[in-house]
């Protein structure tokens, strides 16, 4: 009687084995065609980290942070927002090579840097924060008796390596005759050049707002990055996004620039409104938040897709060029391997979202 019962519950077991193998294909099927349909739709079905880098710049990005506004957007899409903090964009590249973010804030000098050998980061620019104007600028210590850029020879000069100040900096020394090697130039972040300043260790800096404003209130001011840019040497703060992400969501791109458009029409529309969110972020009384944004140039999502700036991917705007322009620059400083053709810059630079954002009524 023993072999019997044992026959029929190894049948048993085989029966229910089989019944689970079939229920396992089953749902495997159903959750392919589930998630070829959220793929097909844009959509974001499973959960995920967006993670974005962000610096202290009294700019439209401080808007949608401060406000929430890209967490709200982003609430039925299964989607956490981490923000992180960065000093410079040669950190932002640094994490990017790293692979621990997904979008962040860089000038254009240390894009132009990411974009070319050796780095050549997967990343595209969706977006341009701001055009760099008196926002970053050179300025010395009272105490340190320069009057003028030749007066730089000999002198400790503060700047963060890599960034649109430091292009900006030698830029600057460049179009005045001053041998790089004859100024001490010293990599800084931005906090150690406040510190650095305060303490006597360097005679100037360049630098850009907030502490630039700071550095004002004790020191000379030399030339700003409106004055290099009527010069032909134009620097912008730019977003970068993942090749990763612009692929296989862009959806969410869409969403991301849809607030940072958002924020530039509010700065347009209600500077009160507007000053109050960057002032609340970035510490800042709302009048100093407001005096500190109109050192920057805001564009507007149809000035980002025009043929000026961004363009589209079937007609990449000028901004390729001026990306182009830097890259020129930083290979005599040896801070890039070689110039890339100008077809490298114009394949990373992607105005498509900015042109399909709906015009504020």
């Amino acid at each position: 009687m023993s072999r019997p019962t044992n026959s029929v519950g190894i049948r048993a077991i085989l029966a229910l084995a089989l019944l689970a193998i079939v229920a396992l294909v089953v749902a495997a099927c159903g959750g392919s065609d589930s998630s070829s349909s959220s793929a097909d739709s844009g959509a974001s079905s499973e959960p995920m980290t967006l993670r974005i880098g962000y610096q202290a710049i009294p700019n439209g990005d401080s808007i949608v942070r401060q406000n929430g506004w890209l967490e709200e957007a982003l609430k039925d899409k299964n989607v956490t927002v981490e923000w992180i903090k960065f000093e410079s964009g040669g950190d932002v590249n640094t994490a990017f090579v790293a692979g621990d973010l997904d979008i962040g804030l860089a000038g254009s000098s240390p894009v132009t840097k990411g974009l070319s050998e050796p780095l050549l980061i997967p990343y595209q620019v969706p977006w341009i924060f701001d055009v760099i104007g008196t926002a970053e600028s050179l300025v010395v210590t009272n105490d340190s008796g320069i009057t003028d850029i030749k007066g730089l020879a000999g002198k400790k000069i503060g700047t963060p390596f890599g960034s649109t100040a430091h292009f900006s900096l030698l830029a600057a020394l460049e179009q005045n005759g001053v041998d790089p090697a004859s100024v001490e130039i010293i990599d800084l972040e931005p906090a150690d050049i406040q510190a650095a300043w305060e303490r006597g260790d360097i005679d100037g800096a360049y630098i850009w707002l907030p502490v630039l404003a700071e550095l004002r209130t004790t020191g000379k001011q030399l030339i700003t990055s409106a004055d290099l840019a009527a010069a032909g040497k134009t620097t912008a703060d730019l977003a970068v996004v993942s090749n990763d992400l612009a692929t296989n969501h862009s959806d969410i791109v869409q969403i991301w620039v849809d607030q940072q458009a958002r924020a530039v029409d509010l700065y347009n529309t209600d500077p009160t409104a507007a000053s109050e969110a960057i002032g609340a972020a970035l510490t800042l009384e709302p009048a100093e938040a407001l005096a500190q944004a109109k050192e920057l140039i805001w564009l507007d999502a149809k000035q980002q897709a025009s043929a000026e700036y961004l363009g589209t991917p079937s007609a990449p705007g000028a901004f390729a060029n001026n990306l182009l322009d830097a890259a020129t620059f930083l290979k005599t400083q040896d801070a890039i391997d070689a110039v890339p053709a100008l077809d490298v810059f114009q394949k990373g630079i992607n105005g498509t979202w900015a042109a399909a954002v709906t015009p504020a009524s």
